[in-house]
């Protein structure tokens, strides 16, 4: 049996991936892993997702350069979600989301609406060409 077949695949074969900053322990994004996704995560110790709207993998920082080094990989006790802890790497701090901020979840609950907290580090515009 192969460690790959002891987590717990949804019906599409996916499985949710968190990537944390192992330096902050901010949480900076929420992605999905197939088997391949992950076996080449593990093999190149850098973050390889399955990209749900692509239909294809995907790894970090192919188009933005914003890349993840992964240094460890966890599953929760019911082996059906993956902790990646990584180093964000690209620009200083590492942005981790598409909308060029550093974290994914940026905005917060707040008086009724969702506010965002944090900012814009790098155009988005001048990240993907």
């Amino acid at each position: 049996m192969s460690w790959l077949d002891e987590l717990s695949w949804d019906d599409r074969g996916l499985i949710p991936a968190i990537a944390q900053e192992q330096g902050s322990g901010d949480v900076l994004m929420l992605a999905w892993m197939n088997r391949e996704a992950l076996a080449k995560t593990a093999e190149t110790g850098r973050a390889v997702y399955f990209s749900r709207s692509r239909g294809r993998l995907w790894m970090k920082g192919e188009a933005s350069g914003n890349v993840q080094v992964v240094h460890e990989i966890r599953i929760d006790c019911d082996q059906d979600v993956i902790l990646l802890k990584v180093t964000q790497l690209g620009h200083e701090p590492g942005i981790a989301c598409h909308t060029g901020r550093h974290s994914c979840f940026f905005r917060v609950y707040r008086d009724g609406e969702w506010q965002v907290v944090d900012p814009v580090l790098k155009d988005p515009k001048l990240i993907y060409k």
